[in-house]
């Protein structure tokens, strides 16, 4: 079996050495035979020559130092597909994700499992933990209405539950979706993405599930979603539009795609975050946790 593993990294050295030696230590690595693809986006600190010498059979790209997460993954599976090599699957991993010895081996089991049950090929999604909380960070979630982004968070310590979108920490994609509806939109630069892609395969009526279990530890980095009315109006601005603020182009672009209802809504509540960000200092608690459901 050929899997392509797809990584993106900047200036994070330690944590992408250790995410990979922890790829490297999975479970019946024989029975696969991976091909890291490493997108390194121009990083000051080494990291790319500190893979090279530690894994030399890494496939390292060098970026420009502006492709940020969403162009760095799109650059690594396009090396995956134009290296000619028929891979089985394509795996979406962050590297500030530290995967357990086990995680590969559960991923293709319940993608295999899914895919003969329902004779459907879906994309499998990988619960991830904060190792210090042991809280619920990243993984798989399910829409309160189909017209809504709101939603939460599912897991299940013992069977596959079925999500409408999901984040690419972990993600195992079978060729058959690659092929069908390619890889990463070219409209997102950095964040929403994954979410994108997810519910492109569902409509393109493929499913998405969320593997049984916790997959690998991750902490939770969402910065807080405004700024301040102590800030000057030029920096708000700038934090709404910026790929690592609220990417607001990006973010409209993908509310006009899947929730075109919710246009009016999120369009007013960005910019009252930007020109009136006082209501949010006094009266808006951020949510630093995800909301979850959880099943036996």
């Amino acid at each position: 079996m050929k899997i392509a593993v797809l990584l993106t990294c900047f200036n994070r050295r330690e944590k992408t050495l250790k995410c990979l030696q922890n790829l490297f230590s999975q479970n019946s690595l024989d029975k696969y035979e991976l091909h890291v693809f490493l997108t390194d986006d121009n990083s000051k600190d080494g990291t790319g020559q500190a893979v090279k010498e530690k894994y030399p059979d890494v496939n390292i790209l060098k970026g420009n130092g502006k492709l940020f997460w969403a162009g760095g993954m799109r650059n690594s599976w396009r090396a995956a597909l134009n290296s000619k090599i028929e891979f089985d699957y394509f795996f979406l991993l962050n590297d500030d994700t530290i995967i357990f010895s086990d995680t590969l081996e559960k991923l293709i089991e319940s993608n295999q499992s899914m895919r003969h049950k329902k004779n459907v090929s879906n994309i499998t999604i990988g619960t991830t933990t904060d190792f210090n909380k042991g809280k619920f960070t990243y993984g798989g979630f399910r829409l309160f209405s189909p017209h809504k982004i709101k939603h939460i968070l599912v897991n299940s310590a013992t069977q596959e539950l079925e999500c409408d979108f999901g984040c690419a920490n972990i993600m195992l994609v079978p060729r058959e979706i690659t092929e069908s509806i390619g890889i990463l939109g070219d409209k997102f630069v950095h964040g929403i993405a994954d979410f994108d892609y997810t519910l492109r395969a569902k409509k393109a009526n493929f499913d998405v599930w969320v593997a049984p279990g916790v997959l690998g530890n991750c902490e939770y980095d969402q910065v807080r979603s405004w700024k301040s009315m102590d800030t000057k109006l030029s920096e708000r601005i700038e934090f709404l539009y910026s790929p690592k603020g609220l990417e607001y182009k990006e973010y409209m672009y993908f509310l006009k795609t899947h929730f075109p209802r919710e246009i009016p809504a999120m369009f007013l509540k960005f910019w009252v975050k930007t020109l009136f960000p006082v209501i949010y200092d006094k009266f808006k608690v951020e949510r630093r946790e995800v909301q979850i459901e959880q099943e036996a």
